[in-house]
């Protein structure tokens, strides 16, 4: 799992924002770092709507610190595109549908339970532009959402 200091994996995967478009984080950083990646287990489950939301609600905050705030689950871009629809969201989602991102992030759980397997973490990383990690959170309780302040505040560190 890559923590702060280390290089962000690279990684292209389809961003659901509206539309369906390629998204490379490499390609990103010049011009929208400092980013945030906010990993989440699911679609339409509550803590991942409320977590996305609160992201919405202080996109203001992040605009104004010109940082890119984009989430990232292993659901479809088609889902993810009907998810951003319904709650209003005006920032891209990734859809790392292939685990992929998630396996390079090392930020992969199951639900055993529920025969869930190979979801992301509840998860925030902070790269700045020269794609190193300057904040990362980990929680390995999906019912625990992040400290948005501390999120905000790692990204102000940049600004």
């Amino acid at each position: 799992m890559p923590a702060t200091g280390d290089a962000a994996p690279d990684f292209t995967a389809p961003l659901a924002n509206g539309d369906i478009e390629e998204f490379t984080l490499s390609d990103r950083l010049e011009d929208e770092a400092p980013i945030v990646l906010a990993f989440f287990p699911g679609a339409f489950t509550s803590v991942c709507t409320s977590e996305m939301c609160a992201f919405q609600d202080r996109l203001a905050g992040f605009n104004d610190l010109d940082a890119s705030v984009y989430g990232v689950s292993r659901d479809s871009p088609f889902t993810l595109n009907e998810f951003r629809a319904q709650n209003d969201l005006e920032f891209g989602l990734i859809s790392d549908y292939n685990k992929e991102i998630t396996d390079d992030y090392g930020i992969e759980m199951d639900f055993d339970d529920l025969g869930v397997y190979g979801v992301a973490k509840r998860s925030v990383f902070v790269i700045d532009g020269d794609g190193e990690i300057t904040y990362s959170w980990v929680s390995d309780d999906p019912g625990v959402e992040p400290d948005y302040d501390e999120v905000e505040a790692a990204v102000e560190e940049l600004a």
